[in-house]
């Protein structure tokens, strides 16, 4: 009997924080629902945008990419009103009004500790979706933890490794791995570690490179 191939994987690196990010996982999902033949497993890495953004942000995202893009107030405003009406496009009703910003390394230290227990997929959903479309906070630790009880992970361990950081030098290594790629923005996808895909592509082309994944598999000797 010929054993089972492994599934594509697809490392993907991205930011709580980055609305383009959103649109890429819901263009990828659409992608992957396209060749539904084809097993993948996707993983999830960290890749601050703002590092240097405090917790308690409390201007508006138009005040933050005035300060952080060096872009006039109108500049701003269009960013953000042609980036909600392309996530519209995607399914995702983006609320620019309520969206809390703020430093995400706490939340990307979460996604490892869900990825340890099996739940980082829902855990990047419940994230970019309390982030873009529920304007809930994804900085502090207790209400990152509340919203890891949303995914089934225990709330007084979450605050606990949040509290230790015990998950900081997993966030370290994959910035220093996303270097080594010479990724400099994100979304940022590698299928199966032959080929980048660089942002919010449309479904069309993850389809197109998931089949070539796939074909390059059927082409290797058994």
């Amino acid at each position: 009997m010929t054993p089972e191939a492994p599934p594509i994987r697809i490392d993907v690196w991205s930011d709580v924080a980055c609305p383009w990010c959103y649109i890429g996982k819901r263009n990828l999902e659409s992608g992957i629902a396209g060749l539904s033949a084809t097993p993948v497993e996707i993983v999830y890495h960290s890749f601050e945008l703002a590092p240097d953004t405090p917790v308690e942000f409390t201007g508006s995202e138009v005040e933050f990419l005035m300060n952080h893009r060096g872009v006039s107030a109108e500049q701003a405003r269009a960013m953000i009103e042609r980036v909600v009406g392309i996530a519209r496009s995607a399914g995702l009703d983006y609320d620019y009004d309520a969206v809390r910003h703020t430093n995400t390394i706490k939340a990307h230290q979460l996604l490892h500790y869900a990825k340890e227990r099996g739940l980082q997929l829902e855990m990047k959903e419940r994230l970019l979706s309390a982030y873009f479309i529920e304007g809930r906070h994804v900085g502090r630790v207790e209400d990152l933890a509340d919203l890891a009880v949303d995914v089934g992970l225990d709330r007084g361990d979450v605050v606990r490794s949040l509290e230790a950081a015990e998950y900081s030098d997993a966030v370290h290594a994959d910035m220093v791995q996303a270097r080594q790629y010479g990724i400099n923005g994100v979304p940022f996808f590698v299928i199966d570690g032959r080929y980048g895909i660089s942002g919010a592509q449309p479904p069309e082309v993850f389809v197109e490179v998931l089949a070539r994944a796939a074909a390059d598999r059927a082409d290797q000797p058994v």
